[in-house]
């Protein structure tokens, strides 16, 4: 007699018996799910598993199809599977570094000791065609972990072998794909078959590989050029090899050898310097009055502009901080969204006529009665707070819109200066796994909501898809029109945050939606060696979600 377990079904609401060890993909067959797109990956129990999984108890499980980020994750993912095995399968002494999320895809560094032509990308793109259309299963190993390290030691995977080894794990799992074996953190398809969408073309002196669109996942992702943030990736990069570090393995043997405070002093150090850089090139176009600050939630905006404002100050400018908070509309003029909510997160929720009056009367010299705004009536009511800009003085504006041309449409252009910040990771878990910069702005976000706002982490998460929906609304779009782009990320900054966040991740009750993205993050903070943040300097940008620095916010 068969022995069965009990499923229930999250996506129809329906209870089905199943054979014990029954997989998900077999559970799907039975279920009855009627779904727009495939499903790609499910939450059992809230744990994302892949659909090869199998379960042994009583479970509830849900199906999410690629409208999902954590399916986006596994098809991305399986896709840098598949990119890395034609890599190995044409060039067997090269490599490939995945490398960068950027215009829509991710940016690959193709290593075969020559520079890399488009014959390369075509090359490479006709076996990955050959790869999926093969239809290769993918399958998973457990071994012990000195037995994995040998393997990736003969294969020549350094990077994988240093995070092993800095990991102190008795079994590790291993994938493979028709005798090629790689190292993923997280899920992947069941068949190469699924990818059913991708493309790759040259992109500057590597790859770029396309993804399905996020949003609209029967598409690629508009191919948008992204050249200044690509610069700033790069540079990045440039100064992790000055450190000697650009993986997480790396990292975590640096901070056991005793070499945290040098991390430490080198990042704050490179990061002052490309502040001054930015404060001496606003000095050095003369007629600008006024500094525009965007970037994306939790980017370190706030004190960007503070510690720029001090660079000004040593290059004899007098900056003047004004809050754009102030300027929103009486609350029945404020737009709504589709929902019939107000929408504060769009720029028409803000006085634009008022603003480009008052900032334009400012630099002709004249003297303005600046708002506020309260926000408990929901009205906007003069302060009685006068201002007037001396020669020496120039407007330091920061917020979301902040790039967005409509906000100070009457103002010249050659009286502005305009800084995107946003936090971009640019060490990487191993040569084949990217971190994503989303993830560390994300935890920045569950610190400073929990220590600030009275905000769980389960409640972040929850807001979290709309907060980058309007992002990608908002401020994307505009990122490229900076004058500079300043990244707010460091080297050591997951390493520090990993000691406040992992208590408010375990805090996510396991029986929520949420529970499944506290899990994700908790499982990518177990890679990475902590270091206290107590040695932090007190001018530290990660201080404004840590605590303790010595700028008030």
């Amino acid at each position: 007699m068969t022995q069965t377990i009990q499923i229930r079904c999250k996506n129809n609401k329906k209870t089905i018996d199943v054979s014990i060890g029954s997989s998900l993909s077999e559970i799907f067959s039975q279920a009855g799910v009627q779904m727009p797109y495939p499903p790609i990956v499910a939450k059992v129990n809230n744990r994302t598993k892949g659909l090869d999984f199998r379960l042994y108890c009583n479970s509830d499980v849900e199906y999410l199809d690629m409208s999902e980020p954590a399916s986006q994750r596994a098809y991305t993912r399986t896709l840098f599977f598949v990119l890395c095995k034609a890599v190995h399968d044409l060039y067997p002494e090269g490599s490939v570094i995945i490398n960068t999320a950027v215009s829509n895809g991710y940016y690959c560094e193709l290593k075969i000791n020559r520079e890399v032509q488009k014959s390369d990308c075509d090359a490479l793109r006709t076996r990955m065609q050959t790869i999926v259309h093969q239809a290769l299963p993918i399958t998973y190993h457990r071994a012990p972990t000195e037995e994995v390290i040998r393997m990736f030691e003969q294969l020549g995977t350094h990077s994988k072998v240093e995070l092993l080894k800095s990991l102190g794990k008795v079994y590790t799992d291993y994938c493979e794909i028709d005798g090629y074996v790689d190292y993923f953190y997280g899920s992947l398809l069941e068949n190469t078959s699924q990818l059913y969408l991708w493309d790759l073309q040259p992109y500057f002196d590597g790859l770029l590989l396309r993804v399905p669109d996020r949003y609209q996942p029967d598409r690629l992702g508009e191919l948008t050029r992204q050249d200044k943030m690509f610069s700033v990736f790069q540079e990045h990069h440039k100064r992790l090899n000055l450190l000697g570090i650009s993986t997480i393995g790396m990292f975590n043997q640096a901070v056991r050898n005793g070499h945290s405070a040098d991390i430490i002093h080198v990042s704050e150090a490179l990061q002052e310097k490309r502040l001054a850089k930015i404060a001496s090139d606003i000095v050095e176009r003369k007629g600008v009055r006024l500094v525009l600050i965007a970037g994306p939630s939790s980017s370190g905006k706030t004190t960007t502009c503070k510690r720029l404002a001090v660079q000004l100050v040593t290059n004899g400018i007098k900056p003047v901080q004004i809050s754009l908070d102030d300027y929103f509309l009486d609350r029945e003029q404020t737009p709504r969204d589709a929902s019939g909510d107000y929408d504060f997160e769009s720029i028409y929720s803000l006085n634009l006529p008022l603003i480009n009056e008052q900032f334009t009367a400012l630099f002709r010299g004249e003297e303005v009665e600046l708002p506020r705004y309260d926000f408990p009536t929901g009205t906007s009511q003069p302060s009685g707070k006068k201002l007037h800009l001396d020669e020496n003085q120039i407007l330091i504006v920061e917020g979301i819109h902040a790039l967005n041309p409509e906000l100070t449409a009457k103002i010249p252009e050659n009286q502005k200066y305009r800084v995107y910040a946003s936090a971009l990771t640019s060490i990487l878990l191993d040569t084949h796994n990217y971190i994503p910069t989303t993830d560390n702005r994300l935890l920045r976000r569950i610190i400073r909501d929990a220590k600030y706002r009275g905000t769980s982490a389960q409640e972040t998460i929850r807001r979290w898809p709309s907060v980058r929906a309007g992002e990608n609304k908002w401020i994307f779009p505009y990122q490229e029109n900076a004058d500079a782009m300043f990244n707010t990320a460091m080297i050591y900054e997951l390493a520090v945050i990993k000691q406040q966040a992992v208590p408010l991740l375990e805090q996510v009750p396991e029986n929520c939606p949420e529970y499944a993205e506290a899990y994700r993050l908790l499982k990518f903070l177990h890679y990475i060696t902590p270091i206290d943040y107590t040695g932090l300097p007190s001018t530290s940008l990660l201080r404004e979600f840590l605590g303790g620095s010595s700028f008030e916010y």
